[in-house]
């Protein structure tokens, strides 16, 4: 009889350090989520602010090679502006040209 005393308290205090080790993993449970989703966040707003950073860099650098006068003269070209020393020749059909070398190229 004397060896079932002596396991009734070895048994409950296993048991209340059972119940300890859950209640203390229960409070840092909250905490832990907590800190592993504004891990997470972190770590996508960092990702977000180095993409914001090239794209940055990108307009910077078009930026920098639009003030030359070289692009200012492409962009004028490209909207089909002329200088006033300039005559202005429009040219239709080159694409059917274009299509009419390449058959006579191929034998056609």
């Amino acid at each position: 009889m004397a060896r079932r005393r002596t396991a009734r308290p070895s048994i409950l205090l296993r048991w209340l350090a059972v119940g300890a080790i859950v209640l203390v993993a229960l409070l840092y449970a909250r905490p832990l989520r907590s800190y592993l989703g504004t891990k997470h966040a972190l770590a996508q707003k960092a990702a977000d602010v180095q993409a914001l950073e090239a794209q940055n860099r990108q307009l910077r650098d078009r930026l920098a090679t639009a003030n030359t006068t070289e692009a200012l003269q492409r962009e004028a070209r490209r909207l089909g502006l002329v200088r006033p020393d300039e005559r202005l020749f429009i040219v239709k059909g080159i694409s059917a040209w274009v299509h009419s070398r390449t058959t006579i190229n191929r034998g056609g």
